[in-house]
């Protein structure tokens, strides 16, 4: 079964509000919560075939809101991107954010309560874990007898231990980037932390600089968390044996059982358990490549050792540490986001070739089924947002592609399926991206949300119609050996471009043609070719064929057996998906 993931802001999932004021508080903009995810809302979700539900921004994070009669120190209003706060700021590990919960005292078990009714419908749970920094004033009140907290054993005399949890600037002030908040704390307690200096000395590495003076362009609100590496870059842990890359996930937590590792490593190991412990089903890993392989050795054998079948995505941009996550550090998925995604994005945007996915299909053909395809996250424009395609119609060939290229796992982005075109002005940030960082509404979801029946009864017809393309889509049942006729059919076929890709998926009795037009205003028509190498291994039963495309059942075609040809005529941005029995 092909794993589909929906990707959801929690916080914005449910939320009807639509004034959208810039930097609005969560009582002007609206807030959506784990409530908001009813039966009816699941079922609406499901029937797009997810099988895992990412839900982004569970976690604790930093934000400006006075939580303090639960006992939560109020955050630094200037180490907060926008108001809500960034879901990758994460200042307490072992709760849940308190802006979700109906009543904020029981907010855990108001997101057990959400989890539980996913399982009941059939799907999977993945939340963020965030290893590689987190909020400046993280602090939990919630974790387990016997844990403290990220730097509360830190020497703070040396610029780097082992067993800290933190990096240090010895003698030297933090020093934060000229900011405007863009609005005004509304509760007396956070205004008044707004106009007092923040205080850190010495200074704490960022997540991504180790700057004490970070750029508004760096994660300023974060501390860079340290797992056992100096700052010359020496690995103070043991190291795997490169054999260990043929190893399953048991041989590496044996392994690992015997070694003392740093304390960082420990603290996440629990956090996994306790999360593990919640019926969480897997995690996505944000900026994995920026934390030692060895580390997701030690985790990730560890969570497998606890729960085989959960699924673990990393968050990995360099081509060339792939097979090193994959396999030394036991990963499940990574994202497809340089390859892939960039490939399909120029051709959408700016009419490359597309023989440039033959390129990106061969860069990882080895590792295809592991890779994560899509076309929207949270970190990227939507399709239908000027800054990317400006008509969400435009990526449908190569959602497509994306989707039944290989057996990767494909994910979509809560609002993608109706053609979210992210316009408002939230606060942090620009638009084309839905805001992390601010409470705001999302209007084609929130048609789709209609008042919270979630029925999509205030859609428009054009999004209904994108809608039932996806659902008709990641309903098919494609699989099976990826065979590439787009490089045949270039050099052999009359009328054949490089607007249009072709592709087929081998199953043993079944075998799918798949033909996508990128072309916005052109149709084309030609005699799309089999390779004879390839049709000579089909065994079929009739020498003609009629054939039924199976996203509509509308379109019809006659596959000729002994000239392995089938006519084809595609309108712009149109996908066909054929199938055919075989003998055997």
């Amino acid at each position: 079964m092909k794993t589909i993931i929906y990707q959801v802001l929690v916080r914005l999932f449910g939320n009807t509000n639509t004034k959208n004021i810039p930097y609005g508080s969560r009582q002007e903009n609206g807030i959506g919560k784990f409530s908001d995810f009813t039966y009816e809302a699941l079922q609406g979700i499901k029937e797009l075939g997810v099988t895992h539900i990412w839900l982004t921004g569970v976690l604790h994070h930093a934000l400006v809101g006075d939580y303090t009669y639960l006992g939560i120190p109020n955050d630094f209003p200037y180490l907060v991107k926008g108001r809500a706060g960034s879901p990758y700021a994460i200042k307490d590990f072992y709760n849940v954010d308190p802006d979700l919960a109906e009543n904020p005292i029981n907010r855990l078990e108001e997101f057990a309560s959400l989890v539980e009714r996913i399982h009941h419908c059939g799907m999977k749970v993945i939340i963020d874990i965030v290893p590689n920094h987190i909020a400046r004033q993280y602090f939990t009140l919630s974790k387990r007898k016997g844990v403290k907290n990220f730097g509360e054993d830190d020497d703070t005399t040396v610029t780097y231990a082992r067993d800290n949890n933190f990096y240090y600037n010895i003698g030297e002030r933090l020093c934060l980037p000229t900011l405007s908040l863009g609005y005004t704390p509304t509760e007396p307690a956070l205004r008044e932390l707004s106009e007092t200096p923040y205080v850190e000395y010495p200074a704490k590495w960022t997540g991504n600089s180790r700057s004490s003076a970070p750029e508004i362009t760096d994660w300023y609100e974060t501390v860079k968390l340290n797992y056992g590496i100096t700052p010359e870059g020496k690995k103070d842990f043991d190291t795997l044996p490169s054999e260990f890359a043929q190893w399953d996930y048991g041989t590496h937590y044996a392994f690992w059982r015997s070694k003392i590792v740093p304390d960082t490593w420990l603290k996440f190991k629990d956090i996994v358990a306790f999360w593990l412990g919640f019926g969480i089903d897997g995690f996505r890993y944000d900026m994995a490549e920026m934390v030692p392989v060895e580390f997701w050795s030690y985790l990730n054998s560890f969570i497998k050792t606890k729960k085989p079948d959960s699924f673990l995505i990393a968050e990995v941009y360099n081509p060339n540490l792939y097979h090193d996550y994959l396999f030394m550090g036991k990963m499940d998925a990574l994202y497809d986001k340089v390859g892939l995604y960039d490939t399909l994005r120029n051709i959408i945007c700016y009419e490359q070739t597309t023989d440039s996915i033959d390129i990106a299909e061969q860069a990882v053909k080895d590792i295809a089924p592991q890779m994560l395809h899509f076309l929207e996250n949270h970190d990227e424009q939507r399709i239908a947002s000027d800054a990317f395609a400006s008509d969400a119609f435009r990526g449908l060939p190569a959602m497509t592609v994306s989707t039944y290229l290989s057996d990767a796992s494909v994910m979509l982005y809560f609002g993608q399926e109706v053609g979210e075109r992210a316009e408002q002005h939230a606060g942090f940030g620009s638009p084309s991206r839905t805001s992390i960082f601010d409470y705001i509404g999302v209007p084609a979801h929130q048609r789709w949300v209609n008042n919270k029946k979630y029925d999509g009864g205030a859609l428009s017809p054009t999004e209904k119609i994108l809608r039932d393309f996806y659902k008709r889509l990641l309903h098919l049942p494609v699989k099976g050996i990826f065979k590439n006729i787009h490089h045949y059919n270039r050099i052999h076929t009359p009328y054949y471009n490089d607007k249009v890709y072709s592709f087929v998926r081998e199953e043993e009795r079944r075998k799918w043609i798949i033909i996508v037009n990128f072309s916005r205003t052109e149709t084309f028509g030609f005699d799309l070719q089999i390779p004879p190498i390839l049709l000579q291994s089909w065994q079929l039963s009739q020498k003609n064929i009629p054939l039924t495309e199976e996203l509509y059942h509308k379109e019809q075609t006659l596959f000729h057996k002994e000239q392995g040809k089938m006519r084809i005529d595609i309108a712009p941005l149109q996908s066909l998906i054929f199938s055919i029995e075989t003998v055997s």
